[in-house]
């Protein structure tokens, strides 16, 4: 009897500790994306404010960035509270949530593609820069990079609905939603893995030789060497921004291969780590990249910033 009620009283003691630790995450990747959510809206509040903004290439492809990454982070951070609070969706439910979180996290490595492509442009060919990227060449773009994206989320419910739900005997999820639990026909797994390995080569492949192309035209005379060396490191961080990117799809096979190595609760903790490290932290690298280093961006952004904080203080004292 005493054994049976020392396991009771462990099994009550872990489950506690389990529960405190949820709530502890849960918090501190809530109140930490929130922080970011608020930077990068404000990022994209200040990239519509002005003309400057609005007309010059650049600045729309970053929006363009900003946005994508900004919805990501929203959506996996509502995914993780709703796994947090161990609630299970339908699938239909589910299967919206996840698409558009396919969606906006294929726009990011497309746009990093198109961004570095323009700093080629400008280096390699000056002259030429402001025929070939003019604004409405670069909403085209634009356009192409969502219509590519969007068709390959119709090839992916296009093979979800493949699966027989009928069969089922309800659409509630016995799992938590993410993308391997909508893995339910054998092509989808194998599609998805194609196609990111496809993505993440081609563009791995154009920012590369985009950067090689700035580098060898830095060593020629005609070419401005401040210009070259601004572009140059600029593509050296797309090539970052690019790894970041890739390691997300890389999260699901190492949480795979952990979770058959270590425990149950040390797994749960790396889990929390990783979800931050991948999916939240290079979400908000944009903002902190171009706003510390574009001058024209950081005047406006810390003007912006300043008087929502402002703001906030003067709402909470008449709130008193």
């Amino acid at each position: 009897m005493y054994k049976n009620q020392s396991l009771t009283n462990v099994s009550a003691e872990l489950q506690y500790q389990g529960l405190l630790e949820r709530v502890m995450f849960s918090t501190l990747t809530t109140a930490s994306c929130c922080v970011f959510l608020f930077i990068n809206l404000t990022m994209l509040f200040t990239l519509r404010s002005k003309p400057v903004f609005r007309e010059t290439s650049r600045y729309v492809l970053l929006f363009n960035l900003l946005f994508a990454d900004t919805t990501q982070m929203a959506l996996s951070q509502l995914m993780y509270i709703l796994a947090a609070c161990r609630i299970r969706l339908t699938y239909p439910v589910c299967g919206v949530l996840t698409m558009l979180g396919q969606l906006t996290s294929e726009i990011s490595p497309l746009t990093l593609v198109l961004m570095s492509l323009e700093r080629y442009v400008a280096v390699c060919y000056p002259l030429r820069h402001a025929t070939i990227v003019t604004i409405r060449n670069t909403g085209l773009a634009v356009l192409l990079v969502w219509a590519f994206s969007s068709l390959n989320i119709l090839i992916r419910v296009v093979l979800l609905l493949d699966f027989p739900f009928s069969e089922l005997e309800s659409l509630q999820m016995k799992d938590f939603c993410s993308d391997i639990a909508l893995f339910l026909h054998p092509m989808s797994g194998h599609y998805a893995k194609a196609f990111t390995c496809f993505l993440f080569v081609s563009a791995g492949v154009a920012v590369t030789s985009s950067y090689i192309g700035v580098m060898v035209a830095a060593r020629s005379a005609s070419t401005g060497k401040a210009s070259a060396q601004k572009a140059r490191n600029t593509l050296l961080l797309h090539v970052v921004q690019l790894g970041l990117s890739l390691s997300s799809t890389i999260h699901n096979p190492m949480l795979g291969a952990l979770s058959t190595i270590v425990t149950r609760i040390v797994f749960v903790r790396i889990q929390n780590v990783l979800y931050v490290c991948v999916f939240i932290l290079p979400r908000c690298l944009s903002s902190f990249i171009y706003g510390i280093r574009d001058q024209t961006i950081r005047s406006v952004l810390m003007y912006h910033l300043c008087c929502q904080w402002r703001h906030s203080v003067v709402q909470a004292k008449a709130d008193r």
